[in-house]
């Protein structure tokens, strides 16, 4: 278990975690580079709205990524099936 101590967004947090310190670096990146992408033209914003933005942003890429592996999954298996055929 790992000890953090991190600032995201301007905002200090400490906490523990399984991720390895290099691993929360790009956790912190991720959310710092999507935060410039989703309000580099807007005004000020509550903390709130922020963190619903982002939560969302970043859900619905692991929603997508999830559907990306179901479909590779079939195609996998879908693969090995015809291997299975003409090995048998």
């Amino acid at each position: 278990m790992y000890s953090h101590s991190i600032q995201v967004l301007g905002l200090p947090l400490t906490f523990k975690s399984e991720a390895e310190p290099e691993r929360m670096a790009r956790v912190c990146a991720l959310i710092e580079d999507r935060f410039a992408r989703l309000f580099q033209n807007e005004g000020s914003v509550s903390k709130e709205k922020l963190l619903v933005f982002l939560s969302l942003s970043l859900a619905d890429d692991i929603l997508h990524l999830q559907d990306e592996r179901v479909r590779t999954d079939m195609k996998l298996q879908e693969f090995l099936g015809n291997i299975e055929k003409v090995a048998g």
